[in-house]
């Protein structure tokens, strides 16, 4: 508890300081607003708390009224017998009076026996009942304060001493843990407190508007257990619904004030977290689950609350910790797969379905021939790879190449829409008078990698050109040539698709050649040029006059200047 207070103290002392504030008093006035802050949210929980307590037999005519009502309906069987039970003894004993004792005619008659007062406990020991039960908690939160105090005095030579004892052969790496650690936990408590304020001030209005008793409390319960995450929200929405269920008669106050929290609910978690936090913590949701099962089993209540930072410190040793890094695999929430080896995941265990998820979602920041060159051929290309290893058999390459194909068919839409665009700029840029031969698309800011850089790729207009584009030797080829055919519709041009099998030399006479400008053949396997030799001679012996263009697909792209004109060089 102490490191945790000290680690949202921290930022607070920093500031002071840079105000010109000495250390001293700076540490000193921050963790004396924090523990007053604390203890007037202690005392205000306490006074509802007393006041809900005195109210609480008013309240049983009502619970027991509807309890009853269910059970004469029939619904909830042995459950409600068992509440009404429960809830008509609670009354007895709230209504309880002292028992009548025996009147004179039937007591037996006895002699008057003398009685003596004898106080047995003495003014020490009347004391010590008092205060005793307070001076475990009032000792715990002693020193609590004092530790925070000592850990905020010697911050910067704890931290010293902690690089000197884990991370002083490499000062650089453990001097980026530290301040990702302390900058994660100290934001995400910041963040957290300020979240769950807007969170619990709609709650406490909405909560009086309605005329739920002691409103105040359950805005204060719920700003403090929605630190607690995923069961902190229900269980502060529990006791406002329970009691809404025992102020009034009818049911309507119930509904409202469960839709009351629904609603705050869903604006908080959607709307203002997303916008406020910008950084996340860096855990999934599934790590924050697991996290507050482990450590509550491990320290209970405590370890609830404190399970978020414990696990967001574990998750950065492992993002900078080779030997843990298993934690950062686990737990983090960044991608664990390049985007090229999950759609090449995906389109091996045959799911075009996700994959084309995964493409459109990559296309709201992208154009498609920087998916297709970055992400989809990259993905291919692995495939292709795992051929040539021999650990793909025919039946998985025909399962990517077929997936990879239903991609392409699936991102049809996007293609057309996007040719639209490239038209309706080309048609604004004719009437301004700028009118070009060619079209600059500007490179979009890549979220992975998190540059902004613009570099402009010029893309040929393709209008009134028609071309052919085929695979080279196999499925996996095909595939590549339908994405090439893909983006030269988008720029305009006719393209036709081909297989590996019409440009084999007993089919290719059978290609209809006449109304093509160009031949493109793309080829995964870099080790192709002699074969890719003998089709461009074949093509040329039916149409001599034929423009025939090889590719040799890879992930360097053009900066392989030397590649391409040795290739140029043996055509």
């Amino acid at each position: 508890v102490a490191l945790l207070l000290t680690f949202a103290i921290a930022p607070v002392v920093s500031w002071l300081k840079r105000l010109g504030i000495p250390r001293i008093a700076a540490v000193i006035a921050s963790v004396a607003g924090a523990f007053a802050a604390l203890s007037l949210f202690s005392f205000v929980v306490a006074t509802q708390v007393s006041d809900l307590a005195q109210n609480i037999p008013v309240y049983q005519i009502n619970i027991l009224t509807k309890v009853r009502a269910l059970k004469e309906n029939g619904l909830g069987g042995g459950i409600i017998s068992r509440l009404s039970g429960v809830i008509e003894r609670v009354g007895q004993e709230i209504d309880r009076q002292e028992p009548q004792l025996p009147s004179a005619a039937e007591a037996p008659k006895r002699d008057p026996i003398p009685v003596e007062v004898v106080s047995h406990e003495k003014p020490l020991e009347v004391l010590q009942n008092l205060v005793g039960p307070l001076i475990s908690p009032l000792s715990s939160a002693g020193l609590v304060i004092i530790v925070v105090i000592f850990m905020l005095m010697e911050r910067e030579d704890l931290r010293d001493r902690f690089i000197r004892l884990v991370g002083y052969g490499d000062l650089h790496r453990t001097t980026q843990a530290l301040q990702d650690a302390g900058k994660r936990v100290g934001q995400y408590l910041l963040m957290q407190l300020v979240v769950n304020a807007i969170y619990a001030v709609p709650i406490t209005i909405g909560l009086w508007v309605l005329g739920i008793p002691n409103a105040l409390l359950w805005g204060l319960l719920a700003l403090a257990l929605r630190f607690v995450p995923y069961i902190g929200p229900i269980v502060g929405a529990l006791l406002p619904l329970f009691l809404a269920l025992a102020v009034a008669p009818g049911w309507s106050l119930l509904l409202w004030t469960a839709a009351l929290f629904v609603v705050v609910e869903l604006i908080t978690g959607n709307v203002i977290e997303p916008w406020l936090y910008g950084s996340h913590t860096g855990l999934s949701p599934l790590a924050i689950i697991v996290a507050a099962i482990f450590w509550t089993w491990l320290w209970g209540p405590i370890g609830l609350v404190l399970s978020t930072p414990l696990t967001v410190c574990l998750v950065v040793l492992g993002r900078h910790v080779p030997q843990f890094e298993f934690l950062d695999v686990l737990f983090g929430n960044e991608p664990v797969l390049e985007p090229h080896a999950r759609l090449y995941q995906r389109l091996l265990a045959g799911d075009p379905e996700e994959a084309t998820d995964h493409a459109e979602e990559m296309l709201e920041d992208k154009y498609l021939f920087e998916f297709y060159s970055k992400v989809a051929i990259p993905a291919l290309l692995l495939g292709e790879q795992d051929r040539e290893r021999g650990v793909m058999d025919a039946e998985q390459r025909r399962q990517v190449a077929d997936s990879a194909m239903t991609l392409v068919a699936n991102l049809d839409d996007s293609a057309q829409q996007e040719a639209e665009e490239e038209e309706d700029q080309e048609a604004a840029k004719a009437e301004e008078g700028k009118a070009s031969e060619k079209t600059a698309v500007e490179k979009k800011p890549d979220d992975k990698s998190g540059e902004a850089d613009e570099e402009e790729v010029d893309l040929p207009d393709g209008s009134g050109i028609a071309v052919l584009c085929a695979g080279g030797r196999g499925e996996l080829d095909d595939a590549a040539a339908a994405m090439l055919a893909q983006v030269l519709e988008v720029q305009g041009a006719e393209a036709r698709r081909a297989s590996f099998a019409d440009l084999e030399a007993s089919a290719m006479r059978h290609l209809d050649l006449a109304a093509v400008d160009c031949v493109v053949i793309g080829f995964l396997n870099r080790q192709s040029t002699q074969h890719a030799r003998f089709m461009v001679r074949r093509l040329k012996r039916i149409k001599p006059k034929l423009r025939v263009g090889i590719v040799l697909w890879s992930e360097v792209g053009n900066d392989d200047a030397e590649g391409a004109a040795e290739l140029a060089a043996t055509m």
